[in-house]
């Protein structure tokens, strides 16, 4: 296998009969309430330029399946890499202990779909790897040339490749071509001895054409360099607690940690969210509205059908501030009594589905954000985040700022290093004073964790106040 082999992946060609395949699926499933067979191959790519030099040229290759069996509340699940009648056979006897006795009615298929949210070629083929280390080399020429400060640049270009083909015990085969691509850059610089940092990416479910354009790299290098050079000039962040205001786009990482997870459909059917028993009733501001979309086209949390074959769909979560809906896969849908949302996913063929998000986002009010800005009177702006924690059950939260300033009195004022946010996310939702009318999308660097398991995802919000949140700092 090379990097730029683009022959589709078609395993019941290749290394399994589908009849034979479907016969040992039913056989599995007899008695049970789902399953089916996940079959998937994946190729990836990794280039890192740290400081002038590659520091990581990779290429990953892998392809498996999983098959599982439900019936009530119990999964059983069985793995392998290698996809031959023998590996199904042995999955197939440890993933029917979890049917027992069996008594159960399998539930329909998903619907079917044509639709194509993205394109299906490989993007690690975009360009040649000669092509891609001299990108990186440019990359870091480039951003050492904009500053005599920087003194260190690194500078990644990733892609991968996922094919997967669903089997289910219907005889229906559902399948999906899903590229990925990124680029990032981070400039590090340093001034009398302190030294600060800078970085930027994005990408998506599309080639690498778009992002190895010289005018997409320069543009990310110097935004880079901008950040880094925000934090230079930083000083301690107060220790209060204030209004804050958020900017529009990749803040939305708080609003998707604290309270995404929480609308997660299993998390509420097992109680253990702070939203459990909500449904209906009011959780947060007049105005809120937040959606989880699988449906927005190239972006990298969409996905044209989920891990169990279900279209991804536009799900309204709460809708002007009252609790609408959750995020469902196929077992938990069922067992609350609700249609499956498209939002079953999985990390790999090694990993059983679970409710997950997709591209979660707030939808714009009608506030410029200027006017939101000019209304704060002692407070925090905060428009770039790194990493938080989250407790499900409570919804509290605390995440590291990459990018905020003090304002007063409306007027924007110094950069402030330090800076975390703490809260819990059902308080906030009822805090929020202010929505602007700038509504943006990640530019595509989002992963999520959950029980181990990484996806990508999506996140996106316009401009907003929050009143009374801690801010966890050095200053006074």
């Amino acid at each position: 296998m090379t990097p730029t082999e683009t022959s589709p992946f078609r395993p019941f060609e290749t290394h399994l009969d589908e009849q034979t395949a479907l016969a040992i699926l039913r056989e599995a499933t007899q008695g049970a309430d789902d399953g089916e067979i996940f079959l998937e191959r994946r190729r990836s790519e990794a280039l890192v330029l740290d400081d002038g030099r590659v520091k990581t040229a990779s290429y990953d290759a892998a392809e498996g399946f999983g098959l599982r069996a439900v019936r009530g509340e119990t999964a059983g699940y069985a793995h392998s890499t290698e996809i031959s009648e023998a590996a199904l056979r042995r999955a197939s006897e440890t993933a029917r202990l979890a049917v027992g006795d069996g008594g159960g009615t399998l539930a329909p298929a998903p619907l079917a779909t044509n639709r194509r949210l993205y394109g299906d070629a490989n993007p690690i083929a975009d360009a040649g790897f000669p092509v891609k280390i001299e990108t990186l080399r440019e990359i870091d020429a480039f951003a050492r040339s904009l500053d005599p400060r920087v003194v260190q640049v690194s500078a990644t270009i990733a892609a991968s490749f996922q094919e997967i083909a669903i089997l289910r015990p219907d005889g229906s085969l559902a399948v999906d071509r899903r590229p990925m691509s990124r680029l990032n850059v981070s400039v590090i610089v340093e001034q009398g001895g302190r030294r600060e940092s800078g970085s930027t990416g994005g990408g998506g479910r599309a080639g690498l054409d778009g992002l190895l354009v010289r005018s997409h790299w320069e543009a990310a290098a110097r935004e880079a360099l901008r950040i880094a050079l925000v934090n230079l000039d930083a000083i301690p962040a107060p220790a209060d607690v204030m209004d804050v205001v958020l900017g529009p786009g990749w803040p939305g990482i708080l609003l998707h940690e604290a309270i995404g997870h929480g609308l997660e459909g299993d998390a509420n059917r097992k109680g253990s969210s702070a939203f459990a028993g909500l449904m209906g009733q009011r959780i947060a501001a007049p105005g809120v509205t937040v959606l989880d979309d699988g449906t927005l086209p190239d972006r990298r949390g969409s996905i044209s059908i989920d891990d169990e074959g279900t279209p991804s769909a536009r799900n309204v979560l709460i809708e002007d501030g009252i609790l609408t809906g959750f995020m469902q896969d196929r077992q938990n849908a069922r067992l609350m009594g609700v249609p499956p949302t498209g939002n079953g996913r999985r990390e790999s063929y090694a990993h059983a589905p679970m409710p997950r998000m997709t591209n979660t986002y707030m939808l714009g009010g009608d506030t410029a954000p200027e006017d939101i800005l000019a209304d704060l009177k002692d407070g925090l702006y905060a428009v770039g985040f790194g990493g938080g924690q989250v407790d499900i059950t409570s919804g509290k939260f605390v995440f590291s700022c990459t990018e905020a300033y003090r304002v007063k009195n409306g007027r924007i004022g110094a950069p402030v290093k330090g800076a975390t946010l703490i809260g819990d996310g059902p308080t906030a939702l009822q805090k929020i004073t202010a929505i602007g009318n700038d509504m943006a999308l990640d530019p595509g660097i989002g992963n999520c964790g959950k029980a181990g398991q990484w996806v990508p995802v999506g996140v996106g919000q316009p401009t907003l106040r929050i009143g009374g949140l801690t801010i966890g700092g050095a200053g006074a």
